[in-house]
């Protein structure tokens, strides 16, 4: 028969059952809602909890680790001897957690296609002094400018400028804990003493708060020149190089070369932050496996629709075999049947996503240990749409397959010969 027919015929069918139609419809929408929300929802979420980690988290992180050497001098005098010799208690020889030419391997990696951006780091151990009381923290010296855009330092600076570190002598950026733990302000002045005994005193500029309460209790920030003061060396003394690469996959790799290449220790991203990448798979597995599931149970709510619709319809079938009407054509019309309701349910569902998803994405969420975050997070990502249609389409033409299939093999003549 020809298609124009067969719609036809269908819609017919559609509007005898009108209700039960409008129903599977909304099976199907109410379906494809919650997916696209929920997903767009986790997704933001995901994206969110793992920014305040590696939004500050080079890729590769380059630095020296002090070491017992792996050849000990007893080693080298009995080398050859045919004598095994055992070591205990092996102390590190003394030396400074410095990255020997610095500003060669900078210019070197700058050069490289691969990466983004380089940044400098000191990290050195303090105490802070609270009256008569010390508390522990890490004051981390940078090059403010590179800090701010590689790793978006500005973003969490919830009080005082950012920049005061580069035009203020000797000033301090707080970690929110820390400060709160002080009762010190921007604008205060805080007492530090060194790992070398000597007590410094700095301006608090600003007040730095990362949504992790555990750091915001010991991290500070200085100017790298700064923190080279507090440790008493030269402008050449730097820790850390953070490397930020244009591809994050990439990182194990580079960092593999970099450590051969600069002899150093490296450490991508994917390694120091692996069960970040284990939560955000977890969360979006959840959300999937919820997701399908609303979509197949919509799928099976048109399947038993479609099975009703084909015994109470039994002698419309009849009719239209016996005037003419293979059992392809019929099976094509309930195919027809189960896909109109896809089709429309699904792209009402598609725009109740959409809507759900900007309204959620509007409601207010301040919480106080995030203070860069309004709203609550949504990821408007066209992939999650693309699935959402696609699986509804297969779901409703697997539901409206196998009634079809059996509306095709039924008998006319026993039918009719039956009333």
């Amino acid at each position: 028969m020809s298609a124009p027919l067969l719609v036809e015929v269908a819609g017919a069918l559609l509007r005898a059952r009108r209700r039960q139609t409008l129903v599977a419809a909304l099976g199907v929408t109410f379906s494809i809602t919650m997916f696209v929300a929920l997903l767009s929802f986790m997704s933001g979420l995901n994206k969110l909890l793992d920014g305040l980690v590696l939004n500050r988290t080079p890729h590769v992180r380059l630095y020296h680790e002090l070491q017992p050497a792996a050849r000990q001098p007893i080693d080298r005098a009995t080398w050859g001897r045919g004598q095994h010799n055992f070591i205990r208690s092996i102390k590190p020889r003394y030396e400074l957690p410095r990255i020997r030419n610095c500003a060669a391997i900078m210019a070197a990696i700058r050069h490289d296609p691969r990466v983004l951006g380089v940044a400098p780091k000191v990290q050195t151990q303090v105490f802070y002094n609270v009256g008569t009381l010390t508390l522990n923290g890490t004051v981390s010296g940078i090059a403010v400018e590179q800090e701010a855009a590689l790793f978006a330092f500005r973003d969490y600076v919830v009080a005082g400028r950012y920049l005061d570190l580069q035009t203020v002598p000797n000033s301090i950026v707080l970690g929110k804990g820390a400060a709160d733990l002080m009762l010190v302000e921007v604008g205060d002045v805080v007492q530090l003493t060194t790992t070398r005994g000597e007590r410094v005193q700095l301006k608090v500029v600003g007040l730095f708060q990362s949504g992790l309460l555990d750091i915001d209790k010991v991290q500070s920030y200085t100017s790298l020149a700064t923190a080279q003061k507090l440790l008493g060396e030269s402008s050449t003394y730097v820790t850390d190089l953070q490397v930020k690469l244009r591809d994050l996959t990439q990182a194990p790799a580079v960092a593999r070369q970099y450590r051969q290449l600069y002899e150093v220790q490296a450490m991508d991203i994917q390694t120091a932050n692996a069960e970040f990448e284990t939560g955000t798979f977890i969360r979006t597995l959840i959300s999937y496996a919820v997701g399908i599931t609303l979509l197949t149970v919509a799928g099976f709510g048109i399947y038993n629709i479609l099975n009703m619709m084909i015994y109470e319809k039994m002698d419309t079938i009849a009719i239209l075999k016996a005037v003419g009407f293979a059992g392809r054509d019929v099976r094509r019309v309930f195919i027809l049947l189960a896909l109109s309701i896809g089709v429309f349910g699904g792209g009402l569902g598609l725009l109740g996503g959409l809507g759900l998803s900007l309204l959620i994405g509007r409601l207010p969420f301040n919480p106080a240990s995030l203070p860069a975050v309004h709203t609550y997070p949504i990821d408007y990502n066209p992939l999650f749409y693309a699935i959402a249609g696609s699986f509804a389409l297969l779901t409703t033409f697997l539901a409206g397959y196998f009634p079809a299939r059996k509306a095709s093999r039924i008998d006319p003549v026993v039918i009719i010969r039956g009333k």
